[in-house]
């Protein structure tokens, strides 16, 4: 794909941005990884409660995470199973996996900030600390795309989001995304976006 010349870095990576299913078995420099992870940790989240949690995955386990996935997607509709194994795939084949999980402490501490209805504040907040953790998913995606970087955010696990969090020794909650991290195994096509225009509404 062309990008324009006149972009600056941040804006080439976001049009260079691929999803990537699957990878070379070219290991991750820790140092890459690090920045990718600081990348995301960076990311703006609500009261700066930061209620997220980064789980790196490699060798064993993340082959067993691909098991676990692959034994159960026979479990759901064909669609379901299709994606789940698709995304075992690519599991097995990344050097590295980074499961990102919410902690609930942006709930419990706007629950107690907040003096409404509690199941108001609970679906407020929750909804708060989802927004934040995908704000970080981006920052990781496009950090990793500014170091030649491969990487896919596979949401179908939330089908299983519980069996993935205690496969990970986390508490059940709302589970984010699975993330193979490495280096491309075959170029990724650009998807065809609907017009910038058509998407936008102007008010003045």
């Amino acid at each position: 794909m062309c990008v324009s010349k006149n972009m600056n870095h941040t804006l080439q990576d976001i049009e260079l941005r691929r999803s990537i299913r699957s990878f070379t078995d070219k290991p991750v420099r820790e140092e890459d990884l690090m920045a990718i992870l600081r990348a995301a940790n960076h990311a703006p989240s609500a009261h700066n409660q930061q209620s997220w949690r980064f789980i790196v995955i490699r060798g064993e386990r993340k082959r067993a995470l691909a098991s676990l996935v692959n034994a159960r997607a026979g479990d759901f509709p064909k669609a379901a199973s299709v994606l789940l194994r698709m995304a075992a795939r690519s599991i097995n084949s990344a050097p590295v996996v980074v499961v990102v999980a919410n902690t609930g402490t942006l709930i419990n501490h706007g629950t107690e900030l907040f003096q409404i209805d509690h199941q108001q504040a609970v679906d407020f907040f929750q909804t708060m600390e989802i927004q934040s953790s995908a704000a970080a998913i981006q920052n990781l995606l496009l950090a990793a795309t500014s170091l030649g970087l491969a990487t896919v955010w596979l949401g179908v696990l939330f089908l299983m989001k519980d069996e993935v969090l205690r496969f990970m020794g986390e508490q059940e909650g709302e589970f984010m995304a699975v993330i193979p991290v490495g280096y491309a195994g075959k170029a990724g096509k650009s998807p065809k976006k609907i017009a910038c225009e058509m998407m936008v509404k102007w008010m003045d």
